[in-house]
């Protein structure tokens, strides 16, 4: 399989990949790592780390389309920079969970921008991945063996069918209730 067009023009934005190539799926790439959301700009051609980065991700393409997408940020502001990476990839079909820091414990929103949705969650003191998991009733146990294409598959598959439980809100709405931004001590990564 060769690598999607839209990985190729992510090329600088994928950090810090623990995978990244085809999953068990016909036609699915997967990646999972960080992903630069803004950078500084660059002198004399040199890498700078990003301004903004979603940490904790977990991606999968399906044709040129993300299918799926999850990642902590650490505002839900940085949505916004997150539409601009993926631009028209993100599809009306595809779910996307953005973990926000900055999203009161108790809330959860589904957004629709655009004809797309996105399901934004608070993350406090756990990970994308076990918050994932829980939220899509994944046993850890039954993917601890997996490898870790099988595991964004299941995940990916098991997302499509996720229901209903979350509250319709205005994107404005969710950032007039987002509170400051967290320090990062001590998080999990």
């Amino acid at each position: 399989m060769t690598t999607p067009t839209l990985f190729s023009a992510l090329d600088g934005k994928l950090l810090s990949p623990t995978f990244s190539g085809p999953t068990g799926k016909t036609a699915r790439y997967g990646f999972r790592g960080e992903l630069g959301l803004k950078f500084p700009p660059s002198l004399a051609g040199e890498k700078r780390p990003p301004e903004i980065k979603a940490d904790q991700v977990t991606l999968a393409v399906e044709g040129e389309a993300v299918s799926f997408l999850a990642l902590h940020v650490d505002s839900l502001a940085h949505l916004d920079e997150v539409r601009a990476t993926f631009g028209a990839a993100l599809v009306s079909a595809g779910r996307y969970f953005i973990f926000a820091g900055n999203v009161d414990i108790s809330k959860k929103y589904l957004l629709d921008i655009d004809g797309v949705s996105y399901y934004v969650l608070p993350l406090d003191e756990a990970t994308v991945y076990n918050e994932l998991l829980d939220l899509l009733y994944l046993e850890k146990g039954d993917l601890k063996k997996m490898s870790p294409e099988a595991k964004i598959d299941v995940i990916v598959d098991a997302a499509a069918k996720i229901g209903g439980g979350f509250p319709r809100v205005e994107y404005a709405q969710a950032l007039a209730e987002m509170g400051p931004v967290k320090v990062a001590d001590n998080r999990p990564v």
